[in-house]
C-alpha cells in the first residue's frame, strides 16, 4: 500500500500543469502527478522534476492511494468534457469530503453545475481561475477559487503560498464567492484582457501610421510610458516585443501576420453583459475586433477597392500627439475596468455572489496578465466605498478623464482623419459620453416601440413605474402590449 503523504495531487501535465507543480514542491508540499498519457508522468519525473519531492502515479487509483486525507485532487485539463471524464474517472476513488479543484479556464455554469452535483455526493468542489501564463504558474500566478466555502481552509494554505505577493506580502488569491464565482471573474478578468490588448493595438497603430513611428521608436515611447499611470504587465512586454528582431536584423513584430486568434473567454464574457443587460461595449468591441482581423483575405481585396482618406493630414507637433494618444489609452483603460466591474456587480446580484470587489482588484495585482499599478486606484476605490455604483464615479478616476478628455478626444479626431480604426477607443469615448448624459435620446426610441407595437412609455412629468400608451395615428386601438423591456 502507497504511503499517502501527499499534500495535494495534480492531474494533467501540459505546461501549465507541471509549472503549478513544481511552484508547490518549492513551497515545501509534497505532490502527486498522474497524467492520461502516462509516459508524460515518467518523462516529467526524469526532467523538469528530476531532483524533487514530486511522486508520480500510473493509475488513477494509485494516485489518489498517495493523498493525505481529505484528498485535494487538482485538475489541469482542457476545460469542457475532459473536465468532466476526469471528474467521472476519479470519484469512485474518492470518499466523503474529498476535494475536486478544477484549475482550467472552464465556463462558469459548468463550475456551478459540478458544485452542485459533487455536493450531492459529498464531494467538495473548487472551480478556480490560475492566470499568469507559464511564467505565472513557475513563479506566482494570479488565483481566484470559488465553489464550495467548505473545501476552502483545505486548499487555503497551499494556494495562498503559491500565489503571486504584492509589496506587503499579501497574497494574489482570496475566497472569491459560491459556486461558479471563481471561473466568472476569471472569465471577467480575461475580457478585460481582450480590452487592454485592444487598446494598446490601437494605439500602436496610431503612432505607426499617424506619426510614422519605427519599431525602435514605438520601443523608446511603451518604455516610457510605463514608467507612468500605464505600468503594466502589457505595456512592459509590448515595448519588449517592438525591441525583437528577426535573424535578418528587422523587427519581428512587422513580420507577424495579422490575424488574432482567441479562446473564448472573451466572448463568454460579452454573451454574459447581454444576460445582465450591461453596456461592457469595449470588451464586446475587443472581441469584434479580432474577427475582424481573421478576414485577412476578405481586408487585402477590401484595400483595392474602398479608399480612405486621400492625403494624410499633419499631425502636429510629435510629443504632444504620443502624450494625446498615451492619455485616450489610459481614460479608454478606465472605461473598460469600469465596465468589467459593472458586469461583476450585475453578476453577484444576479446569482447571490457576496463578490468583494476590492478584493478581486488585490487578486489582479500580481501574478495575472492584467497586472498593473492601476489596479492599486480600484482597490483603494472599493475600500473608501464598498457601495460604489461606478469606478467613474470615484474621485481619483473622475479626476483622470475630465483632465484627460480633451487629448482623448483629439486623438479619436486624429483617427478619423487619418482613416485608422479605434473600435475600443472609440466605444470607450461613446461609453463615457453617455454615461455623463442626464437625457439621452431613447425618449424618441421609447415613442417607436409604442408606435409600432404599443409597448408603453414613462413619462417625465409622472412618478417612475407609471406607464402609457398613446392611439399615434388615431386608428390604433387603446390596448398596450403586456410587456415592457428596458
Amino acid at each position: 500500500m502507497p504511503d499517502a503523504s501527499c499534500d495535494i495531487g495534480l492531474i494533467g501535465l501540459a505546461v501549465m500543469g507541471q509549472n503549478l507543480v513544481l511552484n508547490m514542491n518549492d513551497h515545501g508540499f509534497k505532490v502527486a502527478v498522474f497524467n492520461r498519457t502516462v509516459s508524460k508522468v515518467d518523462d516529467f519525473l526524469a526532467n523538469e522534476a528530476k531532483g524533487t519531492q514530486v511522486v508520480g502515479a500510473h493509475s488513477v487509483e494509485e494516485f489518489v492511494s498517495l493523498l493525505k486525507r481529505p484528498r485535494r485532487v487538482m485538475l489541469m485539463v482542457k476545460a469542457g468534457s475532459t473536465v468532466d471524464e476526469m471528474i467521472d474517472h476519479i470519484l469512485p476513488h474518492l470518499e466523503k469530503g474529498d476535494i475536486v479543484i478544477d484549475g482550467g479556464n472552464s465556463l462558469f455554469t459548468d463550475s456551478t453545475r459540478r458544485t452542485k452535483a459533487l455536493a450531492e455526493k459529498g464531494i467538495l468542489f473548487i472551480g478556480t481561475g490560475v492566470s499568469g501564463g507559464e511564467e505565472g504558474a513557475r513563479r506566482g500566478p494570479s488565483i481566484m477559487p470559488g465553489g464550495n466555502p467548505a473545501a476552502w481552509p483545505h486548499v487555503k494554505p497551499i494556494f495562498q503560498a503559491i500565489a503571486a505577493k504584492v509589496d506587503d506580502g499579501t497574497p494574489c488569491c482570496d475566497w472569491v464567492g459560491e459556486e461558479g464565482a471563481g471561473h466568472y471573474v476569471k472569465m471577467v478578468h480575461n475580457g478585460i484582457e481582450y480590452g487592454d490588448m485592444q487598446l494598446i493595438c490601437e494605439a500602436y497603430d496610431l503612432l505607426r501610421r499617424g506619426l510614422g513611428l519605427s519599431a525602435d521608436e514605438l520601443h523608446q515611447v511603451f518604455a516610457e510610458w510605463n514608467k507612468g499611470e500605464l505600468d503594466s504587465y502589457l505595456i512592459d512586454i509590448t515595448q519588449q516585443i517592438f525591441a525583437k528582431k528577426d535573424d535578418d536584423g528587422s523587427p519581428l513584430v512587422d513580420k507577424i501576420l495579422d490575424t488574432a486568434g482567441q479562446k473564448g473567454t472573451g466572448k463568454w464574457t460579452v454573451i454574459s453583459a447581454l444576460d445582465e443587460g450591461q453596456p461592457v461595449t469595449l470588451i464586446g468591441e475587443s472581441v469584434f475586433a479580432r474577427c475582424l482581423s481573421a478576414l485577412k483575405n476578405e481586408r487585402v481585396d477590401a484595400e483595392k477597392v474602398l479608399k480612405g482618406p486621400k492625403s494624410a493630414p499633419r499631425v502636429g507637433d510629435r510629443d504632444k500627439f504620443i502624450e494625446d494618444v498615451r492619455r485616450a489609452l489610459f481614460c479608454s483603460k478606465i472605461i473598460s475596468y469600469a465596465q468589467g466591474y459593472m458586469l461583476l456587480r450585475a453578476a453577484g446580484k444576479e446569482f447571490g455572489w457576496n463578490l468583494n470587489m476590492g478584493g478581486i482588484a488585490l487578486m489582479w495585482r500580481g501574478g495575472c496578465i492584467i497586472r498593473s499599478q492601476f489596479l492599486g486606484k480600484i482597490k483603494d476605490a472599493f475600500r473608501k466605498n464598498k457601495q460604489l455604483d461606478n469606478l467613474l464615479l470615484d474621485r481619483y478616476f473622475s479626476r483622470v478623464v475630465n483632465k484627460y478628455q480633451a487629448s482623448w478626444r483629439k486623438a479619436l479626431v486624429h483617427a478619423v482623419k487619418l482613416g485608422v480604426p479605434t473600435p475600443a477607443f472609440s466605444t470607450a469615448l461613446a461609453f463615457f459620453d453617455g454615461y455623463r448624459t442626464a437625457r439621452l435620446p431613447q425618449n424618441l426610441l421609447q415613442a417607436q416601440r409604442d408606435f409600432f407595437g404599443a409597448h408603453t412609455y414613462e413619462r417625465v412629468d409622472k412618478p417612475r413605474g407609471e406607464f402609457f400608451h398613446t392611439n399615434w395615428t388615431g386608428h390604433g386601438g387603446r390596448v398596450a402590449s403586456t410587456t415592457y423591456n428596458v
